[in-house]
């Protein structure tokens, strides 16, 4: 399968494409992993559940669509969005420690 447009690009756009796709990694990591916390809190207060059920299925359906859209362009923006979601997760993690009781 080749890729969309990404191979095509010069090497400046590629590097330019490659730090967009690490940004947005980035914002999707944070969101994804914010969810996260709101989900097993929901969970832990045994209320509303299917409100909880849904919020992880949303969160692993955008993930997953939004990483089967870069895996479209190719292996290094895959790889650039994978790692924006694996630097944001220690930041919310940080602000989920200092939040917890």
């Amino acid at each position: 399968m080749s890729s969309l447009a990404f191979a095509h690009l010069s090497a400046g756009a590629m590097a330019l494409s490659l730090i967009l796709y690490l940004a947005a990694g980035f914002g999707l990591g944070l969101l994804y992993f914010r969810g996260l916390w709101w989900n097993a809190r929901l969970f832990a207060s045994g209320r509303r559940m299917t409100t909880a059920i849904a919020l992880g299925l949303g969160r692993f359906l955008l993930l997953g669509g939004l990483l089967a859209l870069a895996a479209l362009e190719g292996a290094l923006p895959l790889l650039a969005m994978a790692l924006g979601v694996l630097v944001a997760r220690p930041l919310v993690m940080r602000g989920v420690r200092e939040a917890a009781p």
